[in-house]
């Protein structure tokens, strides 16, 4: 497929910033209206790489062609001036300010010198009815969910009329009506001969819309194939550095397929718990050291009862117990003294501190055990935060490092960190492997497990079934803030939880029924 003037030409690019080596000889080559995945594990260099495109960072080496210009971007707006738009997978956007405003924000349509709010409102929801989404544009963002204002960012990102789109995990918060909604228009891109980059990790979606993948590992670009011609365990492979025959025997995951050493004891037990409108008689129990999944479809209720459970949101019914004791937790402050830690879905937004260092962000949790008459011992946090790097294999030049400049993955395992410090009875993980790579996700499945085998018991929430099934002793089923099912490990297949996710418990029990026999 590869044209001999391509849209985009990135050659022999390299970054590194304090004590890290980003980008070595890296390439990208994206033809017209080609949809190209770019892949690897987190702090590959993708982010970085594209950051250099688009002008956010500058490039210390090699040289950029596009539309058969040399360019070097001195801002993300100066490259979305010039053909560029990006949509990056934590929303950028302004949440206090209407749908309309955010999606013509720089670049408002005027008369007579004034905003034309009826032209604005009228061209925003003609943008949104190209993406199946008919919503008041005249609401304040934040008043809609995460996965309307991901839609709302893609009506912003197309309404540019860009020769390139660069989509970073763009279906990371879409249920799958909306993903297939944004692949039409990713295919109506592509008609029009508009390219598209997609950085992606479900290799299902990447060879359901990709036509060529740039594999990229420890800041270089390893190749770039037709994606059709590559077997996904090839893919997989190159990107961990590995050998078919290792991908193969180890599989994709972290997780074992054993039952973890639970014991009878309950650990946890939430009845009927209730919330207006999100929770409507939700349920879960769990057992010491036992791994339980809470799975459900978009709007289910999963985080919302974790955020209840964890004292973040209060409830109007229900009981929660620990260890058997009545609780009725305040705050998260109370929560976390019953031994509970939550790492929650959006570690940007609400887990990491950008511009504190990674000691700071470890310790946050733990700073009262670690000071003395208000003063923290610098020498006892120091001693916590290399205990964790090292235990938990945190890649980063040093405790000093802005949390901010690390991949992902490593973002994600300082907040285990955060709470492993302390020593908890229970965690609780709301997509603990949400849009990070595949090697990071298996890194941070086997800890998960490695975790549970030492008697911690993990309440995890997940969109991947696979990730459920694989990593759960038993599964409870949530719809519409109801529990519909508790599925155990002989019970647990992808068939009967999709049964129960649509029909609850007796379609489960049906079906596991006609699998046996």
């Amino acid at each position: 497929m590869a044209q001999a003037n391509p849209l985009l030409q990135m050659e022999h690019i390299s970054k590194t910033f304090p004590g890290v080596v980003a980008l070595v000889d890296a390439q990208l080559s994206v033809e017209r209206g080609e949809v190209h995945a770019l892949v690897g594990q987190n702090g590959a260099g993708k982010s970085t790489l594209i950051k250099i495109l688009t002008g956010a960072y500058s490039r210390e080496g090699g040289s950029i062609l596009f539309a058969g210009q040399a360019v070097n971007f001195q801002s993300p707006r100066q490259a979305q001036d010039n053909g560029i738009s990006t949509i990056y997978q934590e929303i950028n956007l302004i949440p206090y300010r209407s749908v309309a405003e955010n999606i013509f924000m720089g670049k408002e349509p005027r008369r007579w010198g004034l905003l034309d709010w009826r032209k604005m409102h009228a061209e925003a929801s003609n943008l949104l009815a190209r993406l199946s989404l008919s919503i008041d544009v005249m609401q304040p963002l934040m008043s809609y969910n995460i996965a309307i204002q991901q839609m709302v960012a893609i009506a912003r990102a197309i309404s540019f009329e860009s020769k390139l789109v660069i989509m970073d995990e763009p279906t990371s918060s879409l249920n799958e009506r909306e993903v297939e909604t944004l692949f039409e228009i990713i295919r109506q891109l592509k008609a029009e001969g508009v390219a598209v980059v997609f950085v992606g990790h479900r290799l299902d979606e990447l060879y359901a819309i990709c036509d060529r993948v740039t594999i990229m590992r420890d800041g270089q670009t390893i190749e770039t194939r037709e994606l059709a011609a590559l077997p996904k365990v090839e893919l997989v492979a190159k990107m961990l550095g590995k050998t078919l025959g290792d991908v193969q025997r180890t599989g994709q995951t972290g997780f074992d397929a054993n039952l973890h050493h639970s014991e009878q004891q309950v650990l946890l037990q939430a009845r009927d718990i209730r919330r207006e409108r999100v929770l409507q008689g939700a349920s879960v129990e769990v057992h010491v050291g036992e791994v339980v999944g809470l799975a459900g479809l978009l709007g289910s209720g999963r985080t919302e009862l974790a955020r209840a459970i964890f004292g973040a949101d209060p409830i109007e019914e229900g009981q929660i117990q620990v260890s058997g004791q009545s609780v009725k937790f305040h705050s998260p402050a109370d929560a976390i003294r019953a031994g509970l830690g939550l790492c929650a879905e959006d570690r940007k937004a609400d887990g990491i501190i950008p511009y504190l260092s990674v000691r700071e962000n470890l310790t946050l949790a733990a700073l009262p055990t670690l000071a003395r008459y208000g003063i923290v011992s610098h020498q006892k946090q120091q001693e916590l935060v290399d205990t964790f790097i090292r235990r938990l294999g945190i890649k980063t030049a040093g405790p000093e490092q802005p949390i901010r400049e690390l991949s992902g993955g490593n973002q994600q395992k300082v907040l285990l960190a955060r709470w492993l410090c302390l020593n908890p009875s229970l965690l609780i993980l709301d997509e603990p492997t949400r849009g990070i790579d595949v090697g990071a996700k298996a890194e941070i499945q086997a800890l998960i497990e490695a975790l549970a085998e030492k008697g911690l018991s993990v309440l995890m929430i997940s969109s991947e079934l696979e990730e459920l099934i694989e990593g759960s002793d038993r599964i409870v089923v949530l719809r519409d803030g109801q529990t519909v099912a508790s599925l155990q490990h002989g019970e647990i297949s992808q068939d009967a939880l999709m049964a129960a996710m649509a029909q609850g418990n007796e379609a489960a029990e049906l079906l596991t029924q006609q699998e046996e026999v």
